[in-house]
C-alpha cells in the first residue's frame, strides 16, 4: 500500500478566508463536530483535514461521509493519511490481503466493519473477494473519493502533510509512502521555508515529564504538529489549528474534549519531578498491587510511580500499561479544569491541554 509516486495538489487560499487545519479524527465524529461547533465553523471558512480521518474510532463510514459532503460544498479538503488508504483493497497483493484480514480481526472496527455491517456482512467470515466485490459497488462514491485523496496539499505559504516531508527534497519527487507514516517527525525534521503543517504523531510523546496534548508550533523549522491524540489518548483532544491571515497575527487553536468542566477551590503549587509513561515505552515492573492504585517502576528508566490499577493490561509482574503521570498541576483558585478521573486520592484533569492531578476540592459545573 501507499507504493509509487506521491499525488500533490496546489491549492490557491483567499487571504481573507479563514483557514482550520484538523488532522487525526481517527473515525470520532462527536469530537469533529465537537471542535468545528467550538471554532465557530462557518460557510465563508475552510477546513483542511491532515490525514487520519478513518480507523480506530467508532464512525469511520460517518465521519467519511461528513467530510465528503464539506469537500462537496467547497468548504473543505483533505489529505490522505496512512488510516485512509482503504481504496487500495481492491488491488492488494495476497501477502498484503493476509495482513489486511489479519488486521480486521484484530481491531474489529473502522471503515470496512462500517461498511459490511451496513450491508450485513462480516468480511472474516467466507469469501473476501465475494465481500469486497459486494463493497466495490455498493460504495463507489466513497472509494473514488478516497483513492483520488492528495497525499500533501501545498499552497503559497503552507504545506500539509499528514506525518511529515523530507527537508530538501522537492515535495514532487516524494513517493507517497514517504509522506504517510514518518514516525517521531519532530525529533528528525529538517527546517523549511514554508510553514509545515503535520500530525500522525501526538503530541504528547514528545514530552518526558508532563502530558500536553496541544500543537507544538516549531517556530525556527516552520514545522506545527497538531495531533492531540484524539482515540488514541483517554485524555486526549481533537485540536483545530488557525491559520494566520495576515501579518501581525499568529497561530491559534481550539481544542474539544467531552470530558465535564469544574474550577479548583485552593490553590496547588503542583510541579516537582514528575514522568510521562506513554505509548511504546510503556512496560512497568509491579511493586506492590493495590485495589485502586499499584506502585510500579519503568522497566527502561527505573522510574516509580502509583499508576490506577485499572491501567495495567495484565495481573502479570511485567506488564504494559495505559499511558500514566505522577505530574501535580499548579493550579490556583478558581481555575477551570477537565476531569478525566475521579479517584479517592485525587483527580487527574487538564488544564488547558495539560493533563495532571489535582488534590484539592472541586466545584463541578
Amino acid at each position: 500500500m501507499f507504493e509509487g509516486p506521491a499525488r500533490i495538489e496546489y491549492l490557491p487560499l483567499a487571504p481573507e478566508r479563514r483557514v482550520l487545519v484538523i488532522a487525526d479524527v481517527h473515525g470520532n465524529l462527536p469530537y469533529l463536530r465537537g471542535v468545528l461547533e467550538l471554532a465557530g465553523f462557518g460557510d465563508g471558512d475552510l477546513v483542511i483535514f491532515d490525514g487520519d480521518f478513518l480507523e480506530k474510532g467508532p464512525q469511520s463510514l460517518e465521519t467519511l461521509r461528513f467530510i465528503m459532503r464539506l469537500c462537496a460544498e467547497g468548504r473543505a479538503r483533505a489529505v490522505c493519511g496512512n488510516c485512509d488508504g482503504w481504496s487500495d483493497i481492491f488491488s492488494l497483493t495476497p501477502e498484503q490481503e493476509r495482513h489486511a484480514l489479519d488486521y480486521l480481526a484484530w481491531r474489529r472496527c473502522g471503515l470496512v466493519w462500517d461498511m459490511c455491517r451496513e450491508l450485513g456482512l462480516d468480511p472474516l467470515a467466507g469469501d473476501f473477494s465475494a465481500c469486497k466485490a459486494a463493497l466495490r459497488e455498493a460504495y463507489a462514491p466513497e472509494w473514488a473519493f478516497l483513492a483520488a485523496l492528495p497525499h500533501a496539499i501545498e499552497t503559497e505559504n503552507y504545506l500539509f502533510s499528514h506525518s511529515g516531508v523530507l527537508a530538501g527534497k522537492p515535495l514532487a519527487e516524494h513517493t507517497a509512502a514517504e509522506l504517510i507514516k514518518f514516525d517521531d517527525f519532530l525529533s528528525r525534521a529538517g527546517h523549511f521555508s514554508k510553514w509545515l503543517i503535520v500530525g500522525h504523531w501526538p503530541v504528547m510523546l514528545y514530552h518526558e515529564s508532563i502530558v500536553d496534548a496541544n500543537p507544538i508550533i516549531d517556530r525556527e523549522r516552520h514545522i506545527v504538529s497538531i495531533d492531540g491524540g484524539c482515540v488514541l489518548k483517554d485524555d486526549g483532544q481533537l485540536n483545530a489549528l488557525v491559520l494566520p491571515r495576515g501579518e501581525g497575527e499568529d497561530f491559534s487553536f481550539f481544542a474539544y474534549d467531552p470530558f465535564p468542566t469544574a474550577r479548583v477551590k485552593s490553590d496547588q503549587p503542583g510541579g516537582g519531578r514528575s514522568y510521562y509513561i506513554r505509548w511504546g515505552d510503556s512496560r512497568v515492573r509491579v511493586l506492590r498491587r493495590g485495589e485502586e492504585f499499584s506502585l510500579c517502576r519503568h522497566l527502561r528508566t527505573g522510574y516509580e510511580m502509583e499508576i490506577l490499577t485499572k491501567y495495567l493490561f495484565t495481573d502479570e509482574e511485567i506488564t504494559g500499561c495505559n499511558d500514566s503521570t505522577d505530574y501535580v498541576l499548579p493550579l490556583k483558585a478558581g481555575d477551570e479544569v477537565r476531569i478525566v478521573e475521579r479517584t479517592s486520592r485525587g483527580y487527574l484533569v487538564k488544564h488547558n491541554g495539560v493533563s495532571g492531578w489535582y488534590f484539592g476540592e472541586l466545584e463541578e459545573d
